[in-house]
């Protein structure tokens, strides 16, 4: 088994245990990394489709947790 091989698998395991998450912030910041991991393995193994969609939900996600951020600091201002 190669390295790029252990990215593959490390990003697959990540995404699963972002899947299985009760917490948003913490299932984002897997996914993320999962994400993060396949673009990697993606761009290694020269699959551009699984790098960039990949890449995408990683976008995705940095979206949604600084939503997530600036909205906890609104209601921490406001207190």
């Amino acid at each position: 088994m190669d390295t790029v091989e252990i990215i593959g698998y490390a990003a697959s395991v990540m995404v699963a245990i972002s899947l299985m998450m009760k917490d948003i912030i913490w299932l984002r910041w897997l996914n993320f990394s999962g994400c993060t991991l396949f673009v990697i393995y993606g761009v290694a193994i020269s699959a551009w489709p699984v790098a960039g969609m990949n890449a995408f939900v990683a976008c995705i996600n940095i979206y949604h947790l600084l939503k997530i951020y600036r909205a906890k600091a609104a209601r921490a201002s406001r207190a």
